[in-house]
């Protein structure tokens, strides 16, 4: 039955619901609901209809949302019925911003991320390498960049004492450091002769001129590329791990923050199986070393791989890197002895020019920009881009954005660019307290993660995690968002509380804003009638609770097209 035919039939039957003879109207036989959950609070992210009680739900898309007395014209003999029982619902969640294959595979190697501290590290990549004796490279991530002081400079002589016969290449939890040992850099032929890479830094003693063990940005490519190539059963058990933390904490949708081809075949085959049950836009990696070049390769994987559940219909360009090691792209200098604005990764004024011929070939960009220098760059070139080819409905985003000038916010809505944020970082965390505001001052700090300037000058603002730079926990961003505190300890200052946004604000960042990112606004990110029936249900209800607790709800059940993909519908009448 196609979405049109399902629509009528509902309209067709709260019109025989109006009908005041007839205390419970006999349901029309084809529209019987295959499932119908009803007696609870659900908040559908729609408007002026925002609250409801009960939906139906058919061939994987909802055919009724309203009160518990109309869904009963939809059951029929064999629909599957459950009582909510007053618990909340919503639709499910859409991650604008996340790596889930690179994510899983971090996962299962020498995985630091979540430990507290340098004694920690040595501990798990000591025990990492005992039980991996046969692995030919010790490789993993999730170090602090603030557990080793400004600049995050760990050594490698940490490293030589705990696995000196084999290499050791370990990221930092934001991706944006690694951290080698002197094997590795022995095979990348790293000495104090290697010059600094354009986009990066190669870290050195200042006395000796030898590298410390640390690189930044670009320069962990030198590295990196003698790493053997990862396994596609290795990229396939990651990818299968990330979709079931998703389902877990009840993402249905997200776009992948970049993937190279061999992640492309590993979306679409798993898709293909019936098995990824998540609907992802990809970002096609920029390469910051070619210039237009490489947009028809691009414009071939894009063709390729967009099918079924999976669409390579968004470019990604990495335009800057994090304040923490100075190398985000400011308007003005960090306040350094010597002092820098960053490293803008692809020259500016090329960078208008890509943008205007990647946006020509029909591709929504997603910039990375963290520094107010590096968002004007991707502001400034998406205007002549604009104004080149004509406003498009491609839906350009620029994620993370962690110091927006003030005079750029009312650029997102008057360019129609929507505001990717990562609202898990706007707390006061050590990254911020002791790497961050030292190095850009006060005054500019009061302009980090601007959310809800953002969301008032008219512009749109859609959520993402990054993980496994961080948690893909949305409840946990959710509270950030709204309390600007730590949401496990709840012990840091508030940071810029006048940027704090309401609850229904921060699940509307996390549904349907981000399906407009993704173009599937039309088909999901809210509950409505026709939508595919991507739904949650919690265990509490974020809009009743205090604040401070919403990092604590748990998914009971995730729906994906209607079927479970984590829980059982059995799940709920058991609570």
């Amino acid at each position: 039955m196609s979405l049109r035919h399902l629509v009528l039939l509902s309209l067709l039957t709260l019109v025989a619901c109006s009908d005041n003879t007839a205390d419970t109207p006999a349901p029309v036989s084809e529209n019987a609901a295959d499932l119908i959950l009803k007696g609870g609070k659900i908040f559908t992210v729609a408007g002026k209809s925002a609250w409801a009680e009960a939906v139906a739900i058919k061939d994987g898309r909802i055919i009724y949302v309203g009160d518990d007395k109309g869904v009963a014209a939809f059951a029929g003999a064999t629909s599957e019925v459950h009582e909510l029982g007053g618990r909340l619902m919503l639709p499910g969640f859409i991650d604008a911003h996340i790596h889930p294959i690179s994510g899983g595979i971090e996962a299962s190697a020498c995985d630091l991320n979540e430990l507290g501290d340098v004694a920690a590290y040595r501990a798990r990549i000591a025990e990492y390498a005992q039980l991996n004796p046969d692995v030919e490279w010790i490789l993993g991530g999730g170090w602090s960049m603030a557990e080793f002081g400004p600049g995050a400079r760990p050594s490698k002589l940490i490293l030589d004492e705990l696995v000196s016969d084999r290499p050791v290449f370990l990221s930092s939890a934001d991706g944006h450091s690694g951290w080698a040992n002197s094997k590795a850099l022995e095979i990348a032929g790293i000495d104090r002769n290697t010059p600094d890479p354009v986009d990066g830094i190669i870290d050195r003693d200042p006395a000796t001129g030898e590298a410390i063990g640390s690189l930044q940005e670009g320069a962990m490519s030198l590295v990196t590329k003698h790493i053997p190539e990862t396994t596609q059963a290795v990229r396939m058990q990651g990818l299968k791990y990330a979709r079931d933390m998703l389902h877990r904490y009840g993402i249905t949708g997200a776009q992948v923050a970049y993937a190279h081809e061999p992640d492309l075949r590993a979306y679409t085959e798993l898709d293909a199986a019936g098995e990824l049950n998540l609907r992802l836009v990809t970002a096609l990696w920029w390469e910051r070393d070619q210039t237009e070049e490489q947009i028809p390769h691009l414009v071939e994987l894009r063709e390729k791989y967009s099918r079924g559940n999976v669409q390579a219909t968004s470019v990604k360009i990495m335009q800057d890197g994090v304040m923490e090691n100075y190398t985000a792209v400011m308007l003005e200098p960090y306040l350094l002895p010597e002092p820098t604005r960053g490293i803008p990764m692809v020259e500016p004024e090329f960078l208008k020019e890509a943008v205007t011929q990647i946006d020509a070939a029909g591709f929504q960009v997603h910039f990375h920009a963290i520094g107010d220098g590096a968002i004007r760059q991707a502001l400034n070139a998406i205007e002549v881009a604009e104004k080149t080819n004509g406003r498009k409905d491609y839906r350009h985003h620029i994620s993370h954005l962690q110091l927006i000038d003030e005079a750029d916010i009312p650029r997102f809505a008057e360019l129609d660019v929507v505001a990717n944020f990562q609202p898990l970082w706007a707390y006061a965390d050590d990254y911020i307290v002791d790497l961050t505001i030292p190095f850009i001052g006060e005054d500019r700090a009061q302009w980090m993660y601007p959310i809800k300037s953002v969301i008032d000058a008219g512009g749109r603002v859609a959520f993402g995690s990054d993980w496994s730079v961080s948690t893909a926990n949305p409840f946990m961003q959710i509270e950030t968002a709204v309390t600007r505190v730590d949401a496990i300890g709840h012990e840091t200052e508030v940071m810029n509380p006048e940027q704090r946004i309401t609850v229904e604000q921060a699940v509307t960042a996390f549904t349907i804003n981000s399906a407009f990112i993704n173009h599937l606004d039309e088909e999901t990110g809210s509950i409505e009638t026709g939508k595919l029936a991507d739904l949650i249900v919690v265990d509490q209800n974020l809009f009743e609770i205090d604040a401070k607790d919403i990092s604590d709800t748990k998914v009971v059940v995730t729906l994906f097209g209607g079927k479970p993909v984590y829980g059982t519908l059995a799940d709920l009448d058991n609570l």
